[in-house]
């Protein structure tokens, strides 16, 4: 029962990715099932978009939760946050468009501990003088947070912009000198 589900969700997730607006017959027949087998474990198109967010939330939150436990700097932690968070957002990318249509109250509702664990993290920042403070905190860390996605979503494989690209971007946007985000991305790829 779980495995089934498990692997609508991932088929979902690859199909949504490629096509926002693919239908729960799309995603049936994808995952090699009946669309009554979809429908009794996602009712609605709904339920399946708020599963796909659960799932991203729960990853985020724990990277996070993870390097604002260490002892590093904001920026320096800010910097593993996205590199370790570049796989989970390239995968659940399709969650940004979906943000901006029909399910976006539902999306950005289920986000909440992610932004508030990241508003907490820019706070840090703020208060230690490495992030810029020309915005409130909260406010921040969504516009880094959203240059990552951003770049996520073109990032089609196709030699477009990376996660070191994302993490530099997100750091410059918080304030950082151009010369610190570089160095505190190192030679990452």
């Amino acid at each position: 029962m779980n495995e089934t589900r498990d692997r609508i969700l991932d088929v979902a997730l690859d199909l949504l990715g490629e096509n926002p607006d693919a239908g729960m017959g799309d995603i049936a027949s994808a995952a090699g099932v009946v669309r009554r087998t979809v429908y009794g474990h996602f009712p609605s198109r709904l339920d399946l978009v708020r599963t796909l967010t659960e799932r991203a939330v729960a990853e985020m939150a724990a990277v996070l939760t993870e390097v604002n436990a260490s002892d590093a700097g904001a920026d320096a932690a800010w910097a593993e946050f996205i590199a370790r968070l570049w796989p989970v957002a390239h995968r659940y990318r399709v969650l940004l468009a979906l943000r901006r249509g029909e399910y976006g109250e539902a999306i950005h509702g289920l986000l909440g501990p992610v932004d508030e664990l990241l508003a907490d993290l820019v706070k840090r920042g703020q208060d230690s003088d490495v992030f810029a403070q020309h915005l409130p905190a909260g406010i921040l860390s969504q516009v880094a947070y959203g240059v990552v996605f951003s770049i996520a979503d073109s990032d089609l494989s196709k030699g477009t912009p990376g996660a070191r690209a994302a993490t530099i971007t997100s750091l410059l946007m918080l304030g950082v000198p151009e010369a610190r985000a570089t160095g505190l991305v190192g030679d990452r790829p």
